[in-house]
């Protein structure tokens, strides 16, 4: 069987070679808990070190002790969210949007379930923030405004830096927070220039060829947080536990991979506006969720009117393609996806869409394969799809009615 052709990038990564080299020997006989006192240990402490000098590289030269090592995003975005909670408890106002990862929605539902004041701004048809509202949003009490730089599934890219300026300018005590888990690595992330009034920022290992089990958070010098676990003095006592420290240095060595790479996004992002092209003009009826918007190099989600997502992904894999309906972390619900209802797409659309994430090693052959089965795999389900009139090459007029779908 020939190799799988993987375009699901943005739910997790394959590991780069050097990055698999470089851990290694510390799943192997460097073993030693860094905070020991002997030399061999001392040896894997000075890892360490080096691995947080290429994240913080990677992220505009921040000072290594703003950056924190946690176990991936998730715990990153939680230790940001319900740290400045437990830091600032007597502000309860909370401002987000409705299409974050959920890593950042359930924390925040959490915490409006628990009295917190929580706003969830809506975003347009295109996934776009209004930034209006956005200013509407904040208020004299507003703790922590959290709004991720890269959506998931869309790939559309929020303005933080513009965000960010506005939130400071209108209180300079109000925390911002970004969920960058999608854009570090794919697109120049700059936390001393463009993102300086970004006072928390969270990635993880594994979107960027790293392996799974490491993320990081950046906290900015001065910034009020409270650890979320507790327990010992590591990680300058903001988070408790003996380090992952395989992880740790495969991150580090992914994070410098990616900063010599990042040139290679135009190139990516040329497959990507060839594979979106070509399914434009070969397959009716489709839609690109986030088209009009700014969106990340890699990203491709398309919905196909009148089909079930989960019946073109089932085709694809059969031929050999993996991709994804949306969200990793979401994939096994029933329900669609939280992004695009929010994006107002119409029922006809909302069930069939297909997210193709590609990375630096997606390659023409697999672009071109794609464009090949892609449109007659939609073609042959919505021919028997009960929504599909496969005379007028359209929805049924009957399931047209009232909804707001393509002319």
């Amino acid at each position: 069987m020939d190799k799988p052709i993987y375009l699901d990038n943005n739910a997790t990564t394959p590991i780069a070679p050097q990055v698999a080299s470089t851990m290694r020997p510390y799943l192997e006989h460097l073993y030693f808990n860094p905070s020991s006192m002997y030399d061999a240990a001392a040896q894997v402490a000075r890892a360490m070190s080096e691995a947080r000098n290429h994240v913080r590289e990677l992220i505009g030269g921040v000072p290594a002790n703003e950056i924190t090592f946690t176990s991936c995003a998730t715990e990153s975005n939680n230790a940001a969210i319900f740290g400045a909670v437990r830091a600032l408890p007597k502000k309860r106002h909370i401002v987000t949007t409705a299409v974050e990862h959920p890593a950042v929605i359930e924390p925040c539902r959490d915490l409006a379930r628990r009295g917190w004041s929580v706003d969830f701004l809506p975003v347009d048809r295109q996934g776009r923030l209004d930034s209006a509202e956005f200013v509407r949003a904040l208020r004299t009490d507003t703790l922590l405004v959290t709004v991720m730089h890269g959506n998931n599934e869309t790939g559309v890219i929020f303005p933080i830096e513009e965000l960010a300026r506005i939130t400071k300018e209108t209180n300079p005590e109000i925390l911002f927070h970004t969920d960058a888990t999608q854009t570090v690595g794919k697109i120049p992330v700059d936390l001393s220039e463009e993102l300086q009034n970004v006072d928390m920022l969270t990635f993880s290992a594994h979107k960027l060829h790293g392996p799974k089990g490491i993320g990081a958070l950046f906290a900015r010098r001065g910034t009020p947080l409270r650890p979320l676990l507790l327990g010992g003095h590591q990680e300058r006592g903001r988070r408790g536990g003996t380090e992952n420290v395989a992880g740790i240095v495969g991150m580090g060595e992914a994070c410098r991979l990616a900063g010599e790479n990042l040139g290679a996004s135009e190139r990516v992002r040329a497959q990507r506006d060839r594979l979106q092209a070509e399914l434009e003009e070969r397959i009716p009826w489709l839609e690109v969720n986030g088209a009009e918007a700014e969106r990340l190099p890699n990203a491709l989600s398309v919905a196909c009117h009148c089909i079930e997502g989960e019946s073109i992904l089932a085709q694809l894999d059969a031929e050999g393609v993996h991709a994804s309906s949306g969200s990793a972390c979401t994939s096994g619900s029933l329900e669609p996806s939280h992004v695009l209802k929010a994006m107002g797409l119409p029922f006809t659309a909302l069930h069939g869409s297909v997210r193709f994430s590609l990375s630096r090693y997606t390659t023409e052959a697999e672009i071109e394969r794609v464009i090949e089965i892609f449109p007659p795999i939609v073609e042959a389900l919505r021919r028997i799809s009960p929504y599909w009139d496969t005379e007028k090459a359209s929805p049924r007029a009957d399931v047209l009615h009232g909804q707001s779908c393509l002319p």
